[in-house]
């Protein structure tokens, strides 16, 4: 008999919310973060990579990033990933390393900052959603196979969605948070 596990949903609903506060992590509203480039993907060896698995990111000034590309030949994918990214960075290229100077917080900036915040809010919300429909999908299988009645299925259902209206609220919560703190001058 398989059996509905909602401590599994809780737990992946949770990694949703920890993968969104690391993405809001990188959203530095006054200085340089190499988590900022987190989430950009490069196009390498046939494939779509994390930023951080080619090359590593530091930072040696307080508005300036510097991509240490570990191979030669990914530097233009680099500079190229990070240019077209969401952040609105202009990356400049100097041998194998890739400086990123982050533009001065004005009002135009800060806004796009908050729309990057909605764009990895919703992302978090489609996640958390996806949750609650493979366990809506487990249920109504498990109902089907008359393994569980139709009571526990309802009742085990509003569970799963009071679970959901609670992670989608927590991610409302931080991203009001985070608008507060990017449009804070």
């Amino acid at each position: 008999m398989s059996e509905f596990d909602i401590a599994d949903l809780t737990r992946r609903m949770e990694g949703a919310i920890n993968a969104f506060k690391s993405d809001l992590s990188g959203l530095r509203t006054g200085r340089a973060s190499a988590s900022l480039l987190d989430p950009i993907m490069v196009p390498a060896y046939g494939s779509e990579m994390p930023l951080n698995q080619v090359a590593n990111v530091t930072v040696p000034e307080p508005r300036m990033l510097a991509v240490n590309v570990w191979d030669k030949s990914m530097v233009s994918a680099v500079e190229k990933a990070i240019r077209e990214s969401t952040l609105g960075l202009n990356p400049m290229t100097d041998g194998t390393t890739v400086r990123v100077p982050l533009p001065e917080l004005n009002e135009e900036r800060r806004r796009d900052l908050v729309k990057v915040a909605h764009q990895y809010a919703e992302n978090a919300r489609i996640a958390v959603r996806h949750v609650r429909r493979d366990g809506m999908e487990t249920l109504k299988k498990l109902e089907k196979d008359g393994e569980i009645g139709q009571d526990e299925s309802r009742s085990q259902s509003e569970a799963v969605q009071k679970k959901t209206d609670h992670y989608i609220g927590r991610i409302d919560e931080l991203l009001a948070e985070k608008e507060t703190e990017v449009l804070q001058v």
